[in-house]
């Protein structure tokens, strides 16, 4: 898809070496997910969200989430008019195209799950008034590594609403010398150029959506949940919503490679960024020297791939 290739070079502009996390971002975004970022500070993570909400001209709002924030101040609140003959609805940061949450792990949980019914259903209730958030719609939060200075663990339920799960790294060493040349002559985010707008995404959406699945595929993709919750190692599998995760995701990974039908290789590519923030391991796999990578690669083995063609 010629619009995706696009985005992904007008992001790289300012992300450099690593089209990768773009490319993933963007399929999550064509699948109607949301995001989670987790890694340590200065990496790029808020660079790369307003470099999407540029190129894909989205209306981005950014909150940094701090211990004393409030789901008020994320969803918003209702304010007594000035002739007190009524209330007007005051909307928060989430009523935007892309919502930047940063370093959501540094918040209380009550305003962490502010974000559990907008991430779900599109909607933010505010005194038992229901409103819909602008399409498309799109949360990208970053986090702190767990253990890091003032952070707390997000509990499954709010883990469960991100489709994918991604961790930037540093850059290599040339990708650190590209991005520091860039930066002097010029700031490389004023570079960046819209390619498409929000009707556009709507209907690259709508094409994820149209994706063909044939019937073994949908048996590979079961089969792969289903070792997720049975193996021995494992604590918890994947959810239902992880289930269907996986299929969009893998759908809109189609998409991007300018497919109308799902392969094997599409569930496969997405698996690890979709499973690994769903899944709790037991002690005995750690005993066992089983990583949350190398557990991937084991269930993906243990699931023979339907032949295709």
């Amino acid at each position: 898809m010629e619009n995706a290739k696009q985005i992904i070079n007008e992001v790289s502009k300012v992300i450099i070496g690593k089209n990768y996390i773009i490319a993933k971002v963007l399929t999550a975004i064509l699948a109607k997910g949301h995001i989670l970022i987790e890694d340590i500070p200065g990496v790029g993570k808020t660079t790369l969200a307003l470099a999407f909400s540029k190129a894909m001209d989205l209306e981005h709002n950014r909150l940094q989430f701090t211990p004393d924030v409030l789901p008020t101040d994320v969803i918003g609140y209702h304010l007594l008019n000035k002739d007190g003959d009524g209330y007007q609805f005051k909307p928060g940061p989430v009523m935007c195209n892309l919502f930047l949450a940063d370093e959501i792990n540094r918040t209380s949980p009550k305003s962490q799950s502010a974000l559990l019914e907008v991430m779900e259903e599109g909607t933010v209730t505010v005194d038992s008034i229901t409103k819909e958030v602008p399409r498309p719609f799109t949360v990208i939060a970053t986090q702190n590594p767990v253990g890091s200075i003032g952070t707390q663990m997000l509990p499954e339920s709010q883990l469960d609403r991100f489709m994918i799960k991604l961790t930037m790294g540093y850059p290599d060493i040339r990708s650190e010398v590209n991005m520091l040349k860039g930066r002097q002559k010029v700031n490389p985010m004023a570079t960046v150029q819209r390619v498409v707008g929000k009707e556009d995404i709507l209907n690259m959406q709508a094409m994820v959506e149209k994706v063909f699945i044939h019937e073994t595929i949908y048996d590979y993709i079961v089969n792969i949940v289903m070792q997720t919750r049975m193996h021995p190692f494992i604590e918890l599998g994947l959810s239902p919503r992880g289930t269907i995760a996986l299929t969009n995701m893998a759908k809109a990974t189609a998409f991007i490679h300018n497919r109308d039908y799902l392969i094997p290789d599409d569930v496969r590519g997405v698996f690890r960024d979709v499973a690994s923030h769903r899944m709790l391991l037991k002690p005995k796999a750690r005993l066992n020297d089983l990583t949350m990578d190398r557990m991937v690669e084991v269930i993906l083995q243990q699931v023979q791939a339907p032949r295709v063609g």
